[in-house]
């Protein structure tokens, strides 16, 4: 939030709380939750004119893990101004660095457990290693789309589901340094900006990379598990009330849902999910297009969260991601309280973005 240009009162909040009610951003549901918050911490105090003091970046020892979350999301959210967001400019910010160890094979995991999700995770890397993936031509563009329901509740209050909807995303190749990666597109009800291209922007220009995953640079990463899990470690960052064990957990999911994957990349990173402590398997999950599945999932005490990977029980394909708040004081919430679902539908090669894939059949959905 420019802090030099900061919103009008009344009618500049009363609109951002508007778009702000409706928001589903290009990220996983594990993430939406955190963004929208925190964007609303930025506009208060844009709107009271006061600016943030340490301890509101410092959370004590009696906060609970939900309130530290909003307090330094990753990645964050960042708007130059109320009337920026309200034209349709959206910018997101990653948090990159961080030089925790990988941790051993099975730390921290249930013997029984453990071995279940690993035999999976095996068959899920085996049948990734067999796909057929043309590579992307850094001209070229990702496209994703998928249905999404996303908490649309308020500011600190009670987690209540937006309306599903279809969201469309489309990544761009270039390698560059680029500051904008992509562009959205929803529509249905609890749309943001429904049937508006919005882009999606970093503040400072970066290159293919963990940011910027482009499919040349997915490409050249190693595809031993061990090495490849070392790489993510060393190059995540955490924020306070998040595990880095989470938050490589969480990293992976955004690179395995969002983009198109070297077969021989995806099935390392499957392999390396096999070595994060905690990840456990269950046996019937289901997605935002009503498909049933296999869950991967992981639950972390110190984020106060559980993300599940859904994985169709034939092919091994993914199919979709549901997320869940465990616990949070301030909203009252003691057990498993779902905050995001998606299903993934199609996956393609476009040229422009905008570009809708010829001949492309949603995948089939079943109740």
């Amino acid at each position: 939030m420019n802090a030099d240009h900061p919103p009008r009162a009344g009618s500049a909040r009363s609109a951002a709380e508007d778009l702000l009610a409706s928001a589903e951003w290009d990220l996983p549901p594990s993430r939406h939750l955190r963004h929208k918050e925190a964007l609303m911490q930025q506009i208060d105090r844009a709107h009271t004119s006061s600016p943030p003091t340490s301890s509101s970046h410092t959370p004590s020892p009696q906060t609970s893990p939900a309130q530290r979350r909003r307090r330094l999301p990753r990645p964050a959210l960042v708007l130059p101004a109320v009337s920026m967001a309200l034209a349709g400019a959206l910018f997101i910010t990653f948090s990159g660095g961080g030089h925790d160890s990988a941790p051993a094979a099975g730390a921290g995991t249930a013997p029984a457990e453990a071995n279940s999700a690993s035999a999976t995770l095996g068959r899920i890397a085996a049948a990734a290693m067999e796909t057929d993936a043309t590579p992307v031509k850094d001209g070229q563009f990702v496209y994703v789309e998928r249905l999404t329901r996303g908490n649309t509740g308020s500011f600190d209050g009670p987690v209540r589901l937006g309306a599903l909807h279809k969201q469309e995303v489309w990544t761009a190749q270039t390698p560059g340094p680029v500051t904008r990666t992509g562009w959205m597109r929803e529509t249905g009800e609890d749309a943001v900006m429904p049937g508006q291209e919005v882009p999606i922007e970093f503040t400072e220009p970066v290159r293919a990379g963990i940011d910027h995953p482009t499919y040349a640079w997915l490409a050249s990463l190693p595809t031993d598990p061990d090495a490849l899990l070392e790489l993510l470690y060393s190059r995540t960052r955490t924020e306070d009330g998040d595990s880095k064990h989470q938050t490589v957990f969480g990293r992976i999911g955004d690179l395995l849902s969002s983009t198109i994957m070297p077969p021989a990349t995806a099935s390392g990173l499957y392999k390396a999910v096999e070595r994060i402590p905690g990840v456990t398997q269950i046996p019937d999950a289901v997605d935002a297009a009503g498909r049933h599945g296999i869950g991967i999932t992981r639950e972390d005490a110190e984020s106060a969260t559980r993300d599940v990977w859904i994985f169709d029980k034939h092919t091994f394909a993914h199919l979709g991601s549901r997320s869940y708040i465990t616990r949070d004081e301030a909203r009252g919430i003691t057990t498993d309280t779902l905050y995001g679902i998606d299903a993934v539908m199609v996956r393609a090669v476009v040229d422009r973005h905008g570009e809708e894939p010829a001949g492309e059949e949603p995948a089939r959905t079943e109740s």
